[in-house]
């Protein structure tokens, strides 16, 4: 079954980012929470019912791998990891701790857009 809304928990520091990466998803017709620290977003995640995390990686308290460790304890989360670290470690360890995606910064709408769409099939 296809979902079209999303509910999408969005977690970045970076003011910009977070304000244009939230309007794109909003645009999109998606539902969207943000944090821009570790320590927020595990204060609103348990109690809301997401479909999709979107998390950077470098965090100001913490880092997006910790942040999905602790979060995947409660329950499975489709999750999406971006970037500006883009080694191949740096994958890896996104793949390693949950992550199905592993976005490098700055990336376009059109990389995210095929992620959604999965998403939504998986939801």
């Amino acid at each position: 079954m296809k979902k079209s809304s999303l509910r999408i928990f969005l977690v970045e520091n970076h003011t910009d980012t977070l304000k244009y990466m939230r309007m794109y998803l909003e645009t999109l017709g998606h539902h969207v929470e943000v944090a821009s620290s570790m320590t927020s977003a595990l204060d609103q995640i348990p109690a809301l019912e997401i479909d999709l995390l979107i998390s950077d990686i470098g965090l100001p308290d913490g880092d997006g791998w910790e942040l999905l460790q602790r979060l995947t304890a409660v329950r499975p989360i489709y999750a999406v990891a971006m970037s500006g670290f883009g080694m191949n470690s740096d994958r890896a360890k996104s793949l390693a701790v949950g992550y199905r995606h592993h976005l490098i910064k700055p990336f376009m709408p059109d990389e995210l857009d095929p992620i959604l769409a999965d998403a939504s099939m998986q939801i």
